[in-house]
């Protein structure tokens, strides 16, 4: 059950957020109404959908009980909001949207991880894919967030039906019997990728209804992170034969691990291709023409490769406006064990590099050890505290520097 102080906050918001949605729908949906009020309404209507068991509640109760659902946890966590999934009609809001509500959660998780030891770290501010006035940026980041946010969406859809969790979908069983290469043959469980990319380009792509060119880029984004969830799948294998000699093996397609595919979508935003729209028919100001510059121009581009059309700001420096904190005050990396090469220059990358000098830290923190199970049945631990080094970013003395100025003067006339 949802709090008292979630309800009473978001209360006031549902019937407009339902009431803008429903008028949305209203077109394909016949017989819904195009404004109601929700909260309290005790009437029920039958909802049937292909594919999809009755539900008996009333259409705004259905709405109601989704987002008040889901309203805590997203507003909290991400910048997913209510109305990015109240697109795709009562079929989706049923069956998958839970899944895509994690996915995306697991895309964003994902992306704060690669950018950890990165001056652009993946803040909450990118998640809302818009800037200060308004205007959706095209960065190398806002690239990566579109590609990642639509492969977490994919990849958890596609997990979710190889597990059974819904009635009209399994494992991928086209290939199953054939032939795949030499002593190997296609079975078991294959990872139904056709499945999660359909539903997780409705869901996804369906937040760009725009024909201009940010919104052609982030669609093109959002491809290039569906395909990375293909392009890693992995061939799993199960040995066959008398005795374990394995004369012959099943294989099937499973996916890789998010990260894997995070990974996979960091090189490709190092490798991202900056667009140059051909102005001229840009200015032209016929849409056909327009459509056709962007067309041309992504005609040119890998499916595969993430694109952008603006440079990325100084994430050194702070910028409020643009929901930027600078790196003043981020942690960094300067000893310990299994450290990549990356996250060891780190200090580098973040302080030294943005005019910003490395705080040694003492930290100290506290928890659980020497724990201990007592029959029957609890678990006592201890308290343990420990002082930890830490290094941050931090300005630098600037009393030194008008010193240091004054002393190059002092030696200028001295010569």
């Amino acid at each position: 059950m949802l709090g008292d102080a979630c309800h009473s906050n978001l209360a006031t918001g549902i019937n407009a957020v339902l009431g803008q949605a429903l008028s949305q729908l209203s077109p394909s949906l016949p017989g819904y109404p195009s404004q109601c009020s929700c909260l309290g309404s005790q009437q029920e209507r039958n909802i049937e959908e292909s594919g999809v068991a009755h539900a008996t509640m009333n259409h705004c109760q259905l709405f109601a009980s989704l987002v008040m659902s889901m309203c805590c946890h997203i507003l909290s966590t991400t910048a997913w909001s209510v109305n990015n999934f109240l697109m795709t009609g009562p079929k989706a809001y049923l069956t998958y949207t839970s899944s895509v509500q994690a996915g995306a959660q697991s895309g964003i998780e994902e992306c704060k991880h690669q950018f950890a030891w990165d001056r652009w770290n993946c803040p909450e501010s990118a998640l809302q894919l818009s800037t200060h006035n308004g205007l959706r940026s095209a960065t190398k980041e806002t690239a990566f967030v579109h590609a990642i946010s639509a492969a977490g969406v994919m990849y958890t859809l596609t997990k979710n039906c190889s597990m059974g969790d819904f009635d009209n979908c399994g494992c991928d069983d086209s290939k199953i019997g054939k032939m795949g290469g030499r002593d190997w043959v296609w079975g078991g469980c294959s990872d139904n990728v056709d499945f999660g990319e359909r539903i997780a380009k409705q869901f996804v792509d369906a937040l760009e209804n725009a024909h201009d060119s940010r919104a052609a880029v982030n669609l093109h984004n959002n491809e290039a992170g569906r395909l990375a969830v293909k392009a890693t799948l992995k061939r799993t294998c199960k040995c066959h034969g008398v005795s374990g000699s394995c004369s012959i093996q099943t294989c099937w397609m499973q996916l890789a691990d998010l990260r894997d595919i995070g990974t996979y979508l960091k090189i490709k935003y190092d490798q991202a291709q900056k667009l140059e729209m051909d102005k001229i028919r840009m200015r032209a100001g016929n849409s056909a023409d327009n459509r056709g510059a962007i067309a041309d121009t992504l005609s040119t581009v890998a499916r595969t490769e993430l694109i952008y059309m603006e440079n990325s700001p100084d994430y050194c420096m702070k910028n409020l406006s643009l929901g930027l904190h600078g790196t003043e005050g981020r942690e960094c990396l300067q000893s310990g064990k299994n450290l990549s090469q990356w996250e060891k220059r780190s200090c580098r990358r973040l302080c030294h590099e943005c005019g910003l000098k490395v705080e040694e830290r003492k930290i100290e923190t506290v928890s659980s050890c020497n724990c201990k199970f007592h029959w029957c049945c609890t678990v006592k631990c201890e308290t343990c505290t420990q002082n930890v080094t830490k290094y941050f970013c931090a300005k630098r003395n600037k009393s030194r520097r008008p010193h240091n100025h004054s002393r190059r003067k002092q030696h200028k006339r001295n010569r």
